[in-house]
């Protein structure tokens, strides 16, 4: 019977936490940590700014979390990084992943990217172990691919950097973008424009 009564209240917080996330990603990528407020989070989120401090504490607290969830979704595509897996399959994958991030979620790469520009001071311990060592892991196996002639010899390391830099600029640069491009903002086609362009110019540097 207690796991019957718990069940509910464990959904409810679920999604009131995924609320208060995505409103604070919103907050945290236009006003950044210095200029967002617990209760500008809380009337983007539709809830009672009690229940920001009930579930993550403090600005400080809910702040981490929103970037600790962005490197987590960020991390995700990766898994298909295989040795046995198909190489094109595998990078074509993860490029069009980090351009659907980057299109669905630009709030998201504009706040890593603000807290990156300022030293990384919450997330420089992440970067170097949960990144590094998942970047490390993939280099490797981008070395073996090459070592068996299934693509042609990369910098595994360097090639992480090029797609997260080939993508992650249409969410981190918009405006730059747009003014180029002379409109107010980027379409659904011009993200697929972009996507194909990185896809082909990235296979292309392996030799696939």
């Amino acid at each position: 019977m207690t796991h019957v009564a718990e069940a509910p209240k464990g959904l409810i917080r679920r999604a009131n936490e995924a609320l208060i996330l995505s409103a604070a990603e919103k907050v945290f990528a236009r006003a950044g940590f210095g200029g967002a407020t617990m209760a500008a989070i809380a009337e983007a989120s539709g809830l009672p700014k009690a229940n920001l401090h009930y579930y993550f504490g403090s600005k400080e607290v809910l702040y981490r979390a929103v970037l600790a969830q962005i490197l987590s979704d960020w991390l995700v595509p990766t898994h298909g990084i295989t040795v046995d897996a198909d190489p094109r399959t595998a990078l074509e994958q993860y490029i069009r992943a980090k351009m659907e991030l980057s299109a669905q979620r630009p709030d998201g790469s504009k706040v890593w990217a603000n807290e990156l520009l300022h030293g990384a001071p919450v997330v420089k311990e992440l970067l170097a172990t949960d990144l590094r060592q998942l970047t490390l892991e993939k280099a490797a196996v981008v070395k073996a691919w090459a070592d068996a002639g299934r693509i042609a010899p990369v910098d595994g390391m360097h090639l992480f950097f090029t797609i997260w830099a080939a993508t992650q600029t249409y969410a981190d640069f918009d405006v730059q973008i747009c003014a180029v491009m002379d409109q107010d903002a980027l379409t659904e086609k011009d993200y697929e424009r972009a996507t194909e362009h990185a896809v082909s110019f990235i296979l292309r540097g392996c030799g696939l």
